[in-house]
């Protein structure tokens, strides 16, 4: 399996870099140092989750558990991902909304809080942003064909991956989705890598899942207005994984 994902937030929002958590030494994953889950991560079991927001600011609720907690516990159970995404859905309410994808080496899950869409991912190309899974918002159908090309010559260099994630281009106004944020917005959040003096992506993660158990890992860190601050790599060696 291979993974590219940009996690985008306030730079405000306090965060770790990816690495082991002290606590949890199984966890590899960067960290919302704020509420203490996280957005993506593996472990040494070879797990693998990852989340994103529902973007719709009018079903915000109060008094909801912090949704990056959702792929912290995934990561520390040893439920199979199946078993972990029928207690997400029986639990879904109380979260904002939410997509949350999540794997072990027999299977890849997809839930979304949204429409209670839950399925088992075969093999394929998906794409989930703010929205349902392969909702072709135009900075995904974009990241969606680039990464079809690389892969079609084999498996693609983490340079190639890394670039594909880097892409700033902003759709024109006729293909912006209506997401209740205004039309500034929709055009800062329509690129694929996003930069600004307040919020952007914070970092670029490459995951690559050898069937050997190999997990390799590498993470790009972001300031403001896109600017450069760091990296981190690192492989998490794990039993070998099922055809």
């Amino acid at each position: 399996m291979i993974v590219a994902a940009n996690r985008d937030e306030f730079y405000a929002r306090p965060t770790s870099p990816a690495g082991f958590w002290e606590e949890s030494p199984h966890i590899y994953a960067g960290r919302d140092l704020e509420k203490g889950g996280t957005w993506l991560g593996v472990n040494t079991n070879g797990q693998f989750a990852a989340l994103t927001n529902f973007r719709d600011p009018s079903s915000r609720k109060s008094n909801v558990k912090s949704r990056g907690l959702l792929v912290s516990s995934f990561l520390a159970t040893k439920s199979t991902s199946a078993e972990f995404m029928a207690t997400v859905e029986r639990e879904a309410a109380n979260y904002d909304g939410f997509n949350f994808v999540a794997g072990d080496r027999t299977a890849l899950h997809y839930f979304s809080s949204r429409n209670n869409d839950k399925q088992q991912l075969t093999t394929g190309i998906y794409g989930v942003s703010n929205h349902l899974l392969d909702t072709p918002w135009p900075k995904l159908t974009r990241a969606k064909e680039d990464f079809r090309r690389f892969i079609t010559r084999g498996e693609p260099a983490f340079t190639e991956l890394f670039d594909l994630l880097a892409d700033r281009f902003i759709a024109s106004d006729t293909e912006l989705p209506e997401t209740g944020i205004g039309i500034e917005w929709e055009r800062k959040l329509s690129s694929i890598f996003i930069a600004s003096a307040d919020y952007g992506t914070r970092s670029s993660t490459i995951i690559l899942f050898h069937h050997t158990g190999k997990i390799h890992f590498q993470e790009k860190r972001f300031g403001k207005n896109g600017d450069f601050i760091g990296e981190s790599k690192h492989v998490i060696e794990s039993e070998p994984y099922k055809d």
